[in-house]
């Protein structure tokens, strides 16, 4: 890792509105404060009727936008924007897997699922996650996409994934794919099911990374068929990673080369077992996450249809309930893995969007909460516009 030529950086927002992109079963939205982040309205609508699973802005150059949608006449697909969503290109060529060797399943991509911009010296590269479990990148601002065939032609990727036995809802997924700042080559990614890999040549091999993931199910320490929902890296420390688990909260510092399971310090009777995760962008040991009812039948809602997001300023020693302004009682939704953000102002701004079709902001770093839009779609992604290194 070229750790000298890093140079620290803190996100950060231009001051005043915000803009909010979501992704939701029905569309997309852009959603605009004032200045004061206090009144906000509904700017723009997309692709109405598609599916979208993601919808983000390149840090590296405003006003360009690429969305993951599902459409009815195209299927899965790509659209890029370059003025900030007035007009739309389809990708020439989206992601499409490859004939596999003979060794492995032949994929077919049902949606992709994930965008990450790449690192900031290769202004055009992009990566893309794909169901089932496949990573692609474009060299060309999005307009045409391959196979990472390191990851999706490794010969033991069915074994790391479950092959056709993976029985995750929605369908199987990579997602989570972060760029070390200061490497280009070092990726991470998280694939549910399959667990957390690590490639430190740019794609072209790939290495299990889930020591100390718990597998609630499964005996011993195994390498690999765990089900990260989401993982992060702190913007002030790319050695700190966190992740949300199907099995619990975990926090590792790189060169320890473990997961630490930090969740375990949450209340007994919520447990850590949640979706989304988001990392403040100054202070590395502070991590905000929205729990869900993972009890017996797994109803994937608010805990006592209470919902509350829980920070920790301590990586995972301990946590405090922020539940301010949300619903006292039946409100029995949750928060999908993309569907939380910040806006990078302080006081810091936190937005969750959940399956019920709302968008909830704090405009103080979590102490309270309001509802700044509603009757939305079930949203499957929200990401901030304009959040910039």
């Amino acid at each position: 890792m070229t750790e000298a030529k890093y140079k620290l950086r803190v996100p950060r927002t231009r001051k005043g509105s915000v803009q909010l992109l979501v992704g939701t079963r029905k569309g997309a939205f852009r959603i605009k404060s004032d200045a004061a982040r206090k009144t906000w309205k509904v700017m723009s609508t997309w692709f109405l009727g598609s599916v979208v699973h993601h919808l983000v802005e390149d840090p590296r150059r405003k006003g360009y936008l690429l969305c993951a949608a599902r459409t009815r006449d195209l299927g899965p697909t790509i659209f890029r924007s370059e003025d900030g969503g007035k007009n739309w290109k389809e990708a020439t060529k989206p992601p499409e897997f490859e004939a596999a060797p003979e060794e492995l399943l032949q994929r077919t991509v049902n949606h992709t699922f994930w965008l990450a911009p790449g690192h900031s010296d290769e202004p055009l590269c992009w990566y893309a996650g794909t169901s089932p479990q496949g990573l692609f990148r474009s060299r060309d601002g999005g307009r045409t996409w391959k196979s990472v065939k390191g990851l999706n032609n490794h010969p033991d990727l069915d074994l790391w994934t479950g092959g056709d036995k993976d029985q995750t809802p929605d369908g199987p997924k990579l997602h989570s794919i972060q760029v070390d700042p200061r490497d280009p080559r070092h990726l991470y990614v998280g694939m549910s099911s399959g667990g957390v890999f690590e490639s430190v040549d740019t794609g072209r091999s790939w290495a299990p990374l889930n020591k100390g993931c718990n597998m609630d199910r499964t005996p011993g320490d195994p390498d690999h068929g765990h089900d990260p929902h989401c993982m992060g890296m702190a913007p002030t420390n790319p050695d700190r990673l966190w992740l949300q688990d199907h099995c619990g909260i975990y926090a590792m510092d790189r060169e320890d080369g473990q997961w630490d399971r930090v969740g375990g310090n949450m209340p007994k009777e919520i447990g850590d077992v949640g979706f989304g995760i988001v990392l403040h962008p100054k202070n590395a040991d502070c991590a905000y996450v929205f729990p869900m009812d993972s009890g017996d039948d797994w109803p994937r809602t608010s805990p006592h249809g209470q919902p509350a997001v829980y920070r920790t300023t301590d990586r995972g020693k301990s946590w405090k309930r922020l539940d301010k302004g949300f619903p006292q009682e039946h409100a029995h939704w949750t928060v999908k893995r993309q569907c939380m953000a910040h806006d990078g102002h302080d006081p810091l701004g936190v937005y969750l969007g959940n399956t019920g079709g709302e968008i909830w902001a704090s405009t103080n770093a979590g102490r309270s909460w309001k509802g700044i839009a509603r009757h939305l779609p079930h949203i499957y992604s929200l990401e901030v516009s304009g959040v910039r290194p």
